[in-house]
């Protein structure tokens, strides 16, 4: 049977396991399960899963260590699943990698919706659908940012970015020497105006120079900061 993506769930709780498996189900997802952070670090490093949905506090090893330790190896989207009243976690979630989360007791709908729409935007799926007729396309020398299939490559190589981290990069990439502070980049990229923790802004920059650095030093230039105010994407003539 072919199935529309590999999603893996992992919480403590078998009955919040079974409700999330049983609407993932019916999306025609395949769903496997974890009910700890050990065996959920291990099988999402073993396996290629097309999302990952996370609880954040287990016993023994917590989401957040989960999605720190995944993302030195792996970009698998992950949305992290949090309990009312952990603001502080949930920024903590996204400095560490997490690319949306869902605030407990949720509605199975919506999940299935949040999974629909980060299965859109990461770079494992929506390339099957690409309309290679129109093709959205960012070029620079050094960089070039296929927005139809979320891919980057960078001096002909591949960037293997996670969906928060491409979405970072395509909205600095579409305004060219335009200047964001990082209260406007919350908000455009992450959505969550309320959240004032401007370090997962930063942190991101900072992961995404990295991974561009591995293969391209120049692409990696091209996101300057600016101090005291913010960030932008400059063009180079090289």
């Amino acid at each position: 049977m072919d199935y529309e993506a590999k999603i893996l769930v992992v919480d403590d709780e078998d009955r919040i396991r079974r409700l999330l498996k049983m609407y993932l189900e019916r999306e025609n997802y395949y769903i496997e399960e974890a009910g700890d952070g050990e065996s959920a670090l291990q099988m999402a490093l073993e396996h290629d899963y097309d999302c990952i949905l996370l609880d954040l506090m287990m016993p023994g090893k917590s989401g957040i260590e989960v999605c720190k330790e995944l993302r030195e190896k792996k970009a698998t989207p992950v949305i992290m699943l949090t309990a009312k009243g952990e603001e502080a976690n949930r920024v903590e979630g996204f400095e560490v990698g997490t690319d949306d989360y869902i605030v407990k007791p949720f509605s199975p709908r919506e999940v299935v919706l949040r999974v629909k729409a980060l299965l859109r935007r990461s770079s494992t799926t929506s390339f099957l659908n690409t309309d290679t007729k129109t093709k959205d396309m960012i070029v620079y020398n050094h960089l070039t940012i296929d927005n139809d299939a979320h891919r980057v490559s960078a001096d002909g190589k591949e960037v293997n970015l996670t969906p928060k981290e491409y979405e970072l990069l395509y909205f600095l990439a579409k305004s060219p020497d335009k200047v964001f502070d990082r209260e406007h980049l919350l908000k455009e990229v992450w959505h969550y105006e309320f959240f004032g923790d401007l370090r997962t802004v930063d942190t991101h920059v900072k992961r995404l120079r990295e991974k561009l650095n591995r293969v391209s030093e120049q692409a990696a230039k091209m996101i300057v900061t600016v101090w005291g105010v913010g960030y932008k994407f400059e063009v180079t003539s090289e």
